[in-house]
C-alpha cells in the first residue's frame, strides 16, 4: 500500500469511492483507498426479488443511497419508467443515470441544489399530501435510519421497506491491521462518509492496543459531509473534523480550499 505523507484517505466502498479517487487525483493530490465498510449481496434474495416483480403497487420508491440502486438494479434490469423515485444526493441521481434513469425518462424528487443531501431535504420535495393513503418502497440496507419512513407514515404515507444489500466491516486481520497502522503514522486527511464507518474505523484501531495510535486517529483531519456524522466523531475524539458541504462537489471543494 502506498503511504505517501499528505494523501487523501477513501474510506468509502470499492464501487462508491472510484469516481470520487479520480477527481481527487485531478486535483494533484494522492488519493488512497482505505474502505472502511464493504458491500454485499443478501444472502437471500426471496424478498427482495419478490417485491421488485410488484413495483406498480408503490406511487413512490426510494432509494436511499447509489449501493441500494445497484443492489435494486442487478436484481430488475428492466426498471419501469412511470414510477416516480426520489434520492437523497446527487451520487444516487448519477448512479441512476447509469442504468439509463433520468429526469428525461422518470420523475425523480432530491433535494434542491444547496440543501443538505439528506432525508429532511428529500422530505420538503415531496408532495406529501399526493401520497396519503399511497404506498411507498424504500429500498435500502439491512439496517440504517428511520428518519424518512417515519416522517412519510406520519403524513398518512403508508410505506414498505426493503432490503437490498448489507454493509459489513472489513476483516480486521493482520495484514489489514498493519496498512491501517502505517496509514495513522503518516500526514494525511480522512474522508468519511458514514456515521457506520466511522465506529469500524474506532473499533479497529482499538484492536491494535496501542494508546498513541488511537491518538493518532483521533489527531487526524476528517473531512465529514454531513454534521450529523461530525457529531459521531465528537463523540468518539476526534479533534479536527471538517464539515463539507453535500457530495461529492463538497467534498472536493473543501479538499481544493486545504493547503
Amino acid at each position: 500500500m502506498q503511504t505517501t505523507a499528505d494523501a487523501i484517505i477513501v474510506t468509502r466502498p470499492q464501487a462508491q469511492a472510484d469516481d470520487l479517487m479520480r477527481r481527487i487525483g485531478a486535483l494533484n493530490r494522492t488519493p488512497i483507498h482505505f474502505p472502511l465498510l464493504e458491500i454485499h449481496p443478501l444472502p437471500d434474495q426471496t424478498n427482495l426479488k419478490k417485491t421488485l416483480a410488484q413495483l406498480e403497487r408503490y406511487a413512490l420508491i426510494a432509494f436511499v443511497s447509489p449501493n441500494a440502486i445497484d443492489a435494486a438494479f442487478a436484481v430488475r434490469p428492466d426498471w419501469p419508467r412511470t414510477i416516480p423515485l426520489a434520492v437523497v444526493g446527487e451520487g444516487s441521481r448519477a448512479r441512476l443515470a447509469r442504468y439509463g434513469i433520468t429526469d428525461d425518462s422518470t420523475q425523480i424528487f432530491r433535494p434542491r441544489a444547496g440543501a443538505r443531501m439528506d432525508s429532511q431535504a428529500l422530505l420538503a420535495e415531496l408532495d406529501l399530501d399526493t401520497l396519503r393513503n399511497k404506498k411507498v418502497l424504500i429500498v435500502r440496507g439491512e439496517s440504517g435510519r428511520e428518519l424518512l419512513a417515519d416522517r412519510l407514515r406520519a403524513a398518512g404515507v403508508e410505506v414498505e421497506l426493503i432490503a437490498a444489500y448489507r454493509r459489513v466491516a472489513p476483516k480486521s486481520d493482520a495484514t489489514t491491521l498493519g496498512e491501517l497502522k502505517q496509514l495513522l503514522c503518516c500526514h494525511n486527511a480522512w474522508i468519511v462518509t458514514s456515521s457506520e464507518a466511522l465506529r469500524i474505523w474506532s473499533d479497529m484501531v482499538a484492536q491494535l492496543e496501542d494508546a498513541e495510535v488511537v491518538a493518532k486517529m483521533q489527531h487526524k483531519e476528517i473531512l465529514v459531509p454531513h454534521a450529523r456524522i461530525a457529531e459521531t466523531a465528537q463523540q468518539l475524539g476526534f479533534r479536527h473534523i471538517v464539515v463539507t458541504r453535500s457530495g461529492d462537489d463538497g467534498l472536493i471543494a473543501a479538499l481544493q480550499s486545504r493547503p
